[in-house]
């Protein structure tokens, strides 16, 4: 089986673990689209990437449709009923704790986003029965899978912080150690909750017995989150944030993510004219318009009802113009103060009907919160650690409130007709030789070598040009 093809007529998919994007291709291969494949990947790189993400977490979604139009699907979850600033500072936290049941405060938001691209799916040519989509994820997490030398690396890293969190030493612990590289791991729970899922449907991840499970082990840990809060939760389709430069139409995601940052990189990059990779200005160039992009960021981006100002503004070309003209080539800009660690998978897949899904599944920081609960597997993300305990903060803690993921730039979507079957590459030039230096290759070459997953795009026979490099490059999480 070649790990590494060049693309394929009946579709591509892209994951930082083989397994995942052995889900996608199968289920493209039985007639499955895009969207299909991505529930089947996002189940499956839960089961075995535990690490970096999981149905405890949150799930964004970019979808470009055979028409051209382009969706996002937001699966944010919202602060818990007794998530009060209040209740942290009479406990004495002066910041809310990124491990354990306090942090474990927002409600997952990933299974909320696949019920919407079921949905989503259907009209667009989707016809398998979810059974199918959850089968591999299924087997890996009752059969067993090969611990990545990332997850050992980060078990062993993050052991002190970890090792007393509830659930987590049973979970992800060998007779109380760090597994090793290659040992095999199980998640019994986690396959028992999704075999129950792919039959009663994943509403009832919320509104039936399995969220009834979670509430209920949420309220003996003494997390803030209430089976009424997981009852609300719902997935909004949402138009994404775009911008045009010369490679193409750049589209990311609307707060709470950072898809405003991403965008604003690229655009301020692009204005800078650099015309050869990889030198000084290349670099430099890159570096500045990030920082540029975070002060906007770290002002504007929080819980998408209370954002100060439209994002689009920051979209425009005036605003831009000024941005790019204060970058200093002889001079480096201070990094903006504030912002948080975070960890996260991205994963792609396209299909011949030229339906293609850009995606991030996250659980904020590797192993989230620590918090597995013990009847469902679910382990719950810390993305809530995000949110100040400051009442005057643009990110305030308050029930109800999404809190600012970290989403990293690579997650643009780009369209442009010269590349109609990878559009989310978003730094791609119009000229295919320029599209990926060797440079770029090399880093994601580094980064799957750190992550410990065998990256790669999978895809059914049948053999249509497209940049073997662009998905190694979709391969980028740690």
């Amino acid at each position: 089986m070649d790990l590494h093809t060049a693309g394929h007529r009946r579709g591509v998919v892209a994951a930082p673990h083989h397994a995942a994007a052995e889900a996608g291709r199968a289920i493209l291969a039985e007639g499955g689209n895009a969207l299909e494949a991505m529930i089947a990947m996002a189940a499956a790189i839960a089961a075995v990437y535990p690490h970096m993400n999981h149905i405890g977490g949150d799930g964004f979604w970019l979808v470009r449709q055979p028409n051209g139009r382009v969706h996002a699907l937001m699966g944010a979850g919202r602060a818990g009923a007794d998530a009060r600033i209040d209740r942290y500072r009479d406990d004495g936290h002066d910041e809310i704790p990124p491990r354990g049941p306090l942090a474990a405060l927002t409600v997952p938001g990933a299974v909320a986003a696949w019920t919407l691209a079921l949905d989503v799916a259907k009209p667009l040519g989707g016809r398998l029965p979810l059974a199918a989509l959850l089968d591999a994820a299924i087997r890996h997490a009752r059969d067993g899978y090969a611990v990545t030398p990332g997850q050992a690396h980060l078990t062993a890293g993050k052991l002190a912080e970890l090792k007393d969190v509830p659930g987590f030493a049973a979970t992800f612990l060998v007779d109380g150690k760090p597994p090793a590289a290659g040992a095999i791991c199980r998640q019994p729970a986690l396959a028992a909750t999704l075999d129950h899922l792919a039959t009663a449907g994943l509403e009832d991840f919320y509104r039936g017995d399995v969220g009834r499970e979670i509430a209920a082990d949420l309220q003996r840990i003494g997390s803030p989150v209430t089976r009424a809060d997981l009852e609300r939760t719902r997935a909004v389709l949402a138009e994404p944030l775009s911008l045009t430069i010369d490679a193409g139409t750049l589209y990311n995601t609307p707060p709470p993510t950072q898809g405003l940052a991403s965008l604003i990189i690229l655009a301020l990059f692009a204005r800078l004219r650099v015309a050869d990779a990889e030198g000084f200005d290349h670099v430099h160039g890159l570096v500045e318009a990030t920082k540029r992009a975070f002060r906007v960021r770290d002002r504007l981006i929080t819980d998408p009802d209370r954002v100060p100002a439209p994002p689009e503004h920051y979209l425009d070309a005036k605003f831009l113009d000024a941005e790019v003209a204060k970058i200093d080539r002889r001079r480096a800009a201070k990094w903006p103060p504030s912002g948080n660690a975070g960890d996260t998978v991205w994963m792609g897949a396209a299909d011949a009907s030229g339906l293609v899904v850009s995606y991030i599944q996250s659980n904020y920081w590797e192993f989230g919160s620590g918090c597995v609960l013990p009847a469902t597997g679910v382990l719950m993300q810390n993305r809530g650690a995000s949110f100040s305990l400051d009442s005057d903060s643009l990110n305030a803690l308050a029930p109800g409130r999404q809190p600012t993921p970290s989403i990293r730039p690579l997650r643009c979507c780009a369209t442009a007709a010269s590349w109609p079957m990878a559009p989310w590459a978003a730094t791609a030039s119009r000229r295919r030789k320029e599209r990926y230096s060797p440079a770029m290759c090399s880093t994601a070459r580094r980064s799957r070598r750190r992550s410990g997953g065998r990256a790669g795009s999978m895809a059914a026979p049948g053999a249509r040009p497209s940049p073997a490099c662009a998905w190694r490059m979709a391969s980028t999480a740690t």
